[in-house]
């Protein structure tokens, strides 16, 4: 049940994600990592820039800085999923009108998303006995 944002609020959203991804590469923070490796090509200019960003923050591996701008902006597609009105009432607002349930793209990639993370966990639990 998202609500319509303006595109000056999703603007302002994205920068405000951006600058806590920048927070979190100078406090050099870390999270739970996967054994899965990924191959990715990438353009001249991309490449261009992830070395000017590990220059910039050289205590971050550039397989950091990938996996960290990876999960930033998987979090902004997800936002970005079109809320669809379903016609089951799931909850009612605080004037006491109906909210429809979201059969658009987000449930469906929130289920799998949960799916392959207790997947992958479960790997990780499986192979630390």
């Amino acid at each position: 049940m998202r609500a319509a944002i303006s595109r000056h609020e999703r603007v302002i959203e994205v920068i405000m994600k951006i600058r806590d991804l920048v927070r979190h590469w100078e406090q050099s923070a870390r999270g739970r990592m996967t054994k899965h490796q990924y191959t990715i090509p990438l353009d001249v200019e991309t490449a261009a820039r992830l070395a000017a960003l590990h220059d910039m923050y050289p205590k971050r591996s550039v397989e950091e800085l990938l996996g960290e701008l990876v999960a930033s902006a998987l979090e902004e597609l997800e936002a970005s999923f079109p809320y669809v009105k379903g016609p089951k009432v799931v909850a009612l607002d605080e004037q006491g009108d109906p909210l429809y349930e979201d059969i658009g793209p987000t449930p469906r990639f929130l289920a799998l998303s949960r799916k392959y993370l207790h997947e992958l966990t479960g790997e990780k639990e499986a192979a630390g006995n």
